[in-house]
């Protein structure tokens, strides 16, 4: 059976849950229900956790946001508050007096350039630091930032740049920003994922280059992403679940066999629709049309998070006046 792409932790977990009223054992889960967002914490607590949803042991902070992908001002100040909160929840047991901020993707493709887009936002400090000779200052953290580009364009694996910054400029704390993969359409831009397990760019869409983790670069690396592509086979999968469950209903003639569709598991389901559409499409992601734009705001909300939640004397009315 192949597997379901997807680099969100609420989406395994969906995926091998055994039952409805029934929780995954070595998986905690926490729901936070609000008026224009929700936010989901799954805590995968023991290696059958992790075997069970295919997600490294530690904690996935989940922020979902219906209409995240519509240019509303309010609502991307209220999310970058939001995210800024739960940035420094997860952070807050790790020292953090120098930070490097990670871009990862490629600029040159609208669907993957987010962590390119935030580098350009977030506030980088470390001159300051170094030309003043200081260790610490009360209103902003030490923080410095780049963009590594893409194997493609550099002809180097991202690891071995990430790796050579740490080692050279020694930071606490790494945070990595990258876009992600989806297997529901209805996510795509619209849900902000955290974790305290590091990231393996390309890995939501088969295209794993490597890990990013304590593990692997030496200091702790928190994951910040936003899903911007679906892979075609689930996005095809969504659409004959809406087609089923409306025959369903309508049908007379042919309803015992739209009811064994419907039992279908989602990987059954998943591997038929893969193969029937790979002679004619092959491996291909689907991203919304004004993808630009989306990438634009989101890059903006979260960036701003990152500042207020970095730099203590930061708030929403310097980021939204200065930084742009």
């Amino acid at each position: 059976m192949k597997h379901i792409f997807t680099d969100l932790a609420i989406e395994n977990r969906e995926i091998y849950r055994p039952g409805t009223n029934r929780e995954i054992e070595g998986v905690s889960v926490d729901v936070k229900e609000e008026k224009n967002y929700s936010i989901t914490t799954v805590d995968v607590l023991d290696e059958h956790g992790s075997n069970m949803i295919q997600k490294p042991i530690g904690k996935y902070i989940t922020i979902d946001v219906p209409n995240l992908d519509k240019t509303d001002e309010d609502l991307k100040d209220e999310i970058s508050i939001v995210l800024s909160k739960e940035i420094k929840s997860m952070t807050e047991r790790y020292k953090k007096d120098k930070i490097l901020i990670i871009g990862l993707g490629n600029w040159n493709i609208s669907s993957d350039s987010l962590g390119p887009k935030v580098i350009e936002r977030v506030l980088v400090t470390r001159q300051f630091f170094v030309n003043y000779n200081k260790e610490y200052d009360e209103s902003m953290a030490n923080v410095a930032a780049m963009s590594p580009g893409v194997m493609g364009l550099t002809g180097i694996e991202t690891i071995d740049i990430v790796k050579g910054i740490v080692d050279k400029i020694k930071p606490d704390l790494v945070i990595a920003v990258d876009a992600l993969s989806s297997r529901k359409m209805n996510r795509v831009s619209t849900t902000v994922q955290i974790s305290d397990t590091g990231i393996n760019p390309g890995s939501g869409i088969g295209n794993n280059r490597g890990s990013l983790s304590k593990e692997t670069v030496g200091v702790p690396v928190i994951a910040i992403g936003v899903p911007t592509v679906v892979n075609a086979a689930t996005l095809a999968s969504d659409t004959i679940d809406l087609i089923i469950n409306v025959l369903k209903q309508e049908a007379e003639i042919g309803k015992e066999f739209y009811e064994l569709l419907a039992k279908l598991s989602e990987q059954e389901k998943y591997a038929l629709i893969e193969e029937v559409l790979d002679p004619f499409v092959g491996n291909v992601v689907v991203t919304p049309k004004d993808i630009d734009v989306i990438i634009n705001d989101l890059s903006i909300i979260v960036a701003n998070g990152l500042n207020m939640a970095l730099h203590p004397g930061i708030d929403l009315s310097d980021v939204n006046r200065y930084i742009r």
